[in-house]
């Protein structure tokens, strides 16, 4: 009939083309053959021959196949146990010290400009801890000598004492960024650091400013205002010593009125150590 196209030829095509349109719609942008391919492999040289399967025609530029790539993953260490391996290698306060300067198991050594390790008399018969370094501290590399400090050497003078008389550090040694509170998971990697200090100190009476060190240190979980002028036992490793908390300096800067519940502590501490030197 004039005008009807009867070559077979021509509706193959078209259902070819309605079928590539179709997956292009579908999404499909790349062309799948029959044969599996490594896409992984490494291309093949000029001039080596491409494998062929039985009844089939081989294909020039078929890439070589590869063996699987086997992918090792290395399980990356607890950095909680890295720190207490590295704490118990310490024998004196240099090696603590170094151990720290080289530790890379704390995330915030990366943000921190300085490690903060303590300052004060090693041989001090009372140690204080606070919770971490702020802004000034993470200049200088000491802990407490910042508008906190100044006030604590003020408390410290108070009772007789000061950094000559004393041995002040904190539970974290590197400032958090923007001084936000330490994360659990950061305490808890500077924990063993800090109580392999305390061990090396071994003082007669451990005081701890502040809340979170309280806390911390004391494995409690009430308040600064309830655990304040309370006695505690702590153990060293050695010895069990006193150890009592009371108001950070820094809170006492913010609210000035609570000072007089800081000098109840504070007089309480002067008298153990007249107690403990009899």
């Amino acid at each position: 009939m004039t005008g009807t196209n009867n070559n077979p030829d021509d509706g193959r095509q078209a259902s070819a083309r309605a079928l590539l349109a179709w997956q292009l719609d579908a999404g499909a942008d790349e062309a799948v053959g029959n044969s599996p391919v490594n896409r992984l492999a490494q291309p093949k040289k000029v001039g080596e021959a491409a494998p062929s399967q039985a009844g089939s025609r081989p294909i020039a530029d078929a890439p070589t196949q590869a063996a699987p790539v086997a992918f090792e993953t290395a399980a990356m260490p607890d950095p909680v146990m890295s720190a207490r391996a590295k704490a118990r290698e310490a024998r004196t306060l240099e090696d603590l010290r170094h151990i720290l300067e080289g530790f890379e198991g704390c995330p915030l050594r990366f943000t921190a400009k300085s490690l903060c390790f303590a300052d004060g008399n090693p041989e001090a018969r009372v140690m204080f801890v606070g919770e971490a370094p702020g802004a000034e501290e993470d200049i200088q590399g000491k802990p407490f000598v910042g508008r906190a400090g100044k006030l604590l050497d003020k408390m410290l003078e108070a009772i007789g004492l000061d950094r000559s008389s004393a041995y002040i550090t904190n539970v974290v040694f590197w400032r958090p960024p923007g001084n936000r509170t330490p994360t659990p998971q950061e305490t808890q990697i500077c924990r063993p650091f800090i109580e392999r200090q305390i061990e090396i100190i071994d003082p007669d009476v451990l005081v701890l400013l502040g809340g979170a060190a309280a806390k911390e240190m004391l494995n409690r979980s009430e308040g600064i205002l309830k655990m304040r002028g309370k006695w505690f036992e702590y153990d060293t490793g050695k010895r069990t010593i006193k150890a009592t908390a009371t108001l950070h300096p820094a809170y006492l800067l913010r609210q000035p009125a609570q000072k007089r519940l800081a000098w109840r502590d504070f007089l309480a501490v002067k008298k153990a150590l007249e107690n403990s030197s009899a």
